[in-house]
């Protein structure tokens, strides 16, 4: 019983190290002037960068600018980026650094999680770059008695999204995105933008052509 008991914690320690090494990979930090940093999620391999509009700051009340904003990419390297769009409600944004070849993240589906599925959250807490912590879905969609505004859908942990993996991929058991880290509500409950909202978002902002995983506009 005790060596059975083993090896399913082995291989799943296999699992879940093998998530993290391929998430990895499309896992940024951004920077945002005295605001701090966040993470931040590839999307698309020519540059294409999705976060939490908190991340790169609500902009100034005259100009409407942000601050400006640095990515610091999987090897590294640091490059500035152009702020593409942005949703305060959604607590969305999509950012482009001009950078070819990165890793986008696979996406996944969102609008079936089941309470008790394991989901891998990835961002950079307190500074600590690439950091990693699994948990599991407590519910989904628009009616959570967790969540901080209603009539919109979110996605509820078990996990304490603390600052940092603000932005940052929420995956399942696949390392398929199905979220974006965005905020802690309660001493273990963690909420993320579902990833079928961040299409929405990206097709009425940005449009289809220069968002991957959606069917044209008709």
């Amino acid at each position: 019983m005790v060596a059975a008991v083993s090896t399913v914690l082995q291989d799943l320690n296999s699992e879940m190290s093998g998530v993290v090494s391929k998430v990895g990979r499309s896992l940024v930090q951004i920077s945002s002037g005295r605001r701090g940093s966040g993470a931040g999620t590839v999307w698309h391999s020519g540059g294409l960068i999705v976060t939490n509009a908190h991340v790169v700051g609500r902009g100034s009340r005259r100009t409407g600018a942000t601050a400006p904003l640095r990515v610091t990419l999987p090897d590294g390297s640091v490059h500035s980026a152009r702020l593409l769009a942005r949703d305060l409600e959604l607590d969305v944004a999509a950012l482009m650094v001009e950078t070819q070849d990165l890793t986008a993240i696979e996406l996944g589906e969102s609008t079936n999680l089941q309470p008790g599925q394991w989901v891998v959250a990835m961002g950079h807490p307190w500074g600590v770059t690439g950091v990693a912590t699994a948990g599991v879905v407590i519910g989904s969609g628009s009616d959570l008695p967790e969540a901080p505004s209603t009539g919109r859908d979110w996605i509820a942990v078990d996990l304490p999204l603390r600052p940092g993996y603000s932005g940052g991929p929420l995956v399942d058991s696949q390392g398929r995105l199905v979220g974006i880290n965005t905020m802690v509500v309660g001493p273990q409950v963690g909420m993320a933008v579902p990833v079928h909202v961040v299409k929405r978002f990206l097709r009425k902002r940005l449009g289809t052509k220069a968002v991957r995983g959606m069917e044209p506009t008709p």
